[in-house]
């Protein structure tokens, strides 16, 4: 089993994200929805796969299962190997910052930070040390020129960059990326995409990406649907 602190290769990794039969149930009484119905997923190092479905599918229920943010009521998670329900508060917490990056529809970038400092700030936070060069993954992403820019100097295409940067600065073994393209223009979609499925198969990271936008989906590897709390490939 591998854990957070041994080296790491891209491309050569294993694990990656293996969900098997997941059931959530949200809400109380009368009001409870079956958010994750017998969810099984996989997705390989190195693979990016889209999960596409009407809102309430249960999409975003599937990213907080698979990013240690939700436990589920039955069935079991492993990431990079790792059965997440063996995890403490503090160790799940610490596991997250290592291992699971996470990419948001706004960036979700911190407004007093420049682009360096938002990623130097996750690897304080996660105690990485010789990882990866935040200026060097932010050239990589296009943006070491605005290396010194904070969220409000930036537009919303190159805060993605930047959130896609940070997600990815502690070398994560799963990546989760929720509507990267909401806020996008149709051309700034399909880089952010592009730029996401390059990372994803250059650096070995498995890949979820939640989507209502169909015409990035050629740049994924696998497309999976969702519908009311079940998963269809």
């Amino acid at each position: 089993m591998s854990t957070a602190t041994e080296e790491r290769t891209p491309g050569t990794r294993t694990g990656g994200l293996l969900i098997e039969s997941a059931n959530l149930a949200l809400g109380d009484g009368d009001s409870t929805v079956q958010a994750l119905a017998n969810v099984s997923l996989t997705v390989r190092p190195g693979e990016m796969v889209a999960v596409v479905g009407p809102s309430g599918a249960g999409k975003s229920s599937l990213l907080a299962v698979a990013g240690a943010l939700t436990t589920p009521d039955s069935g079991s998670v492993r990431v990079n190997g790792v059965d997440l329900d063996t995890l403490g508060k503090a160790a799940r917490a610490r596991f997250r910052l290592q291992e699971i990056g996470f990419v948001f529809q706004s960036g979700n970038l911190i407004p007093a930070l420049n682009s360096a400092e938002q990623l130097r700030l996750m690897q304080k936070l996660a105690g990485a040390r010789d990882i990866l060069d935040p200026l060097e993954l932010l050239a990589a992403v296009g943006m070491d020129h605005k290396a010194r820019s904070r969220p409000d100097q930036l537009s919303g295409g190159e805060r993605q960059r930047v959130g896609i940067a940070r997600s990815l600065v502690n070398r994560p073994s799963l990546l989760l990326v929720d509507e990267p393209t909401a806020a996008l223009d149709r051309a700034r979609s399909q880089d952010v995409v592009a730029l996401l499925a390059r990372e994803t198969h250059e650096r070995g990271v498995a890949t979820v990406m939640v989507t209502h936008d169909h015409d990035v989906l050629h740049h994924c590897d696998r497309v999976v649907e969702m519908v009311d709390g079940r998963l269809s490939s």
